[in-house]
């Protein structure tokens, strides 16, 4: 009996060290997700804020200047 008690107990620590080590993980990866999402945001409010010339976005029917 004091064996299996012995080996429930090591196979809980096992658990709380990769449950720690899960949590910090995630922890991590949310840090990762949040700064990759003001990246794209601050990306995103440059395009809307170029001119539209500058973008790509020329009148098609505008003849180009070397003709």
């Amino acid at each position: 009996m004091e064996s299996r008690i012995d080996e429930l107990e090591v196979r809980l620590a096992f658990q709380d060290e990769l449950l720690d080590a899960l949590n910090q993980t995630v922890a991590r990866q949310q840090q990762e997700l949040s700064l990759l999402q003001d990246q794209m945001r601050i990306l995103y409010r440059m395009l809307q804020n170029q001119s539209p010339d500058a973008a790509g976005n020329a009148p098609q029917h505008e003849i180009p200047p070397h003709y």
